[in-house]
């Protein structure tokens, strides 16, 4: 199972590392070896999340996501956009912006460090909003008791995960991008720009978000008109398959899931820079360790993972609160990658942890211990408070 998913990251791990040694030499190797590691750690949360969403999806759709999903994250986020960043803020093409890159690599990565507000402004906010979405909700399994049953009651006054985000935008505003970090140093003025920026990135969550949720619900209407016929179809011994979303509900939460993989793959691309302005290279790199996050994703939900060990996508949501606290942080403050990638795995491994010794104290406690529904709701507590 493992080889099977993991087949086509290997040969590209392989063809790119290769290719790279060919053709720029072995400090390309070694670069881009480094960016494939930095892009897997810091993207571990995005394929739990990720994950999290994609097993509402078909086996098409699933297909879909690995095929011209990851045609979208490595050329589109990895390429294609620190082009596009350096073009727009530049004011010139986009052929010319690649030039830029080729001959004068200096220049292209102080053009894309003087628009990293802009983009910390947007992928923080958008991020913000699915961490505080979820942890403003009242869910049966609570990882943190202490600190998620407080919010979820909280979470019922509506329209709150919307409002605390925009105070968190002006406050931002007002402090980190009153004296933002660019390619002249710091104390730049990008008040209005991280504004502007992180409303933009408000609105994209809502309107992705919104549009996956409608189509999500309307399916789930049609779900319940058919079990009838399924009933029906098991009497008469015929087989029924289950299958996920499909059709504009499956095509909006793809959409989300490429949304959201764009907002986690900011931070591997402006932390890029701090190892190479050569543009190919960075491609090369982050394009194989998105390769990896696709496909671990998809290996997350074939495996029943998520349900199996309960905890991890809390952890994943506490990792997306922090990296959105990190890169609004980062407009004024550099950060070390390394502490952006150790943050994730730390919260992630001890959700991980602590979902073992749930499953261990439900099954001494006479549950199945599967990660479900087992037990009442006051022993899943009791569980995740011993773990």
């Amino acid at each position: 199972m493992i080889l099977k998913t993991f087949r086509w990251p290997l040969v590209i791990t392989v063809l790119g590392l290769a290719a790279s040694a060919v053709f720029w030499g072995w400090e390309a190797f070694g670069v881009v070896l480094i960016l494939s590691i930095l892009e897997i750690s810091l993207s571990f949360d995005n394929a739990v999340v990720n994950a999290g969403v994609l097993k509402k999806l078909n086996a098409f759709w699933q297909k879909i996501f690995l095929t011209i999903g990851v045609l979208i994250a490595v050329f589109g986020m990895r390429l294609v956009f620190p082009v596009l960043i350096v073009a727009i803020t530049a004011k010139v093409n986009p052929v010319e912006a690649v030039r830029l890159a080729v001959d004068n690599p200096s220049r292209y990565e102080s053009l894309v460090t003087d628009a990293h507000p802009a983009i910390a402004a947007f992928g923080g906010m958008f991020l913000l909003m699915i961490f505080l979405d979820f942890i403003l909700e009242d869910r049966d399994i609570k990882w943190l008791a202490w600190i998620e049953r407080p919010l979820a009651k909280l979470g019922k006054v509506d329209m709150l995960s919307v409002c605390v985000a925009l105070i968190v935008l002006v406050v931002t505003s007002l402090t980190f991008a009153a004296h933002a970090h660019t390619s002249a140093g710091h104390g730049v003025d990008k008040s209005s720009t991280v504004l502007l920026s992180g409303v933009a990135g408000l609105i994209t969550y809502l309107v992705v978000g919104g549009l996956s949720s409608h189509f999500e619900n309307s399916l789930e209407e049609a779900e319940e008109r058919e079990e009838e016929e399924e009933e029906k179809a098991r009497a008469e011994g015929r087989a029924v398959s289950a299958v996920g979303l499909a059709g504009k509900a499956a095509f909006f939460m793809f959409l989300y899931l490429e949304v959201l993989d764009a907002s986690f793959s900011f931070d591997g691309v402006i932390g890029a820079f701090a190892i190479t302005n050569h543009i190919f290279w960075m491609a090369v790199g982050l394009g194989i360790g998105a390769m990896y996050i696709r496909s671990l994703t998809v290996y997350l939900v074939r495996q029943g993972t998520l349900d199996d060990y309960v905890y991890l996508e809390h952890g994943a949501h506490y990792a997306i609160g922090a990296l959105a606290v990190i890169l609004l942080v980062t407009i004024q403050h550099e950060i070390n990658e390394v502490v952006t990638g150790l943050v994730g795995v730390v919260l992630i491994g001890a959700s991980f942890w602590s979902s073992i010794r749930r499953n261990r104290a439900l099954s001494a406690q006479g549950g199945d211990g599967d990660g479900g529904d087992s037990g009442s709701p006051g022993a899943q507590e009791k569980a995740g408070a011993q773990a």
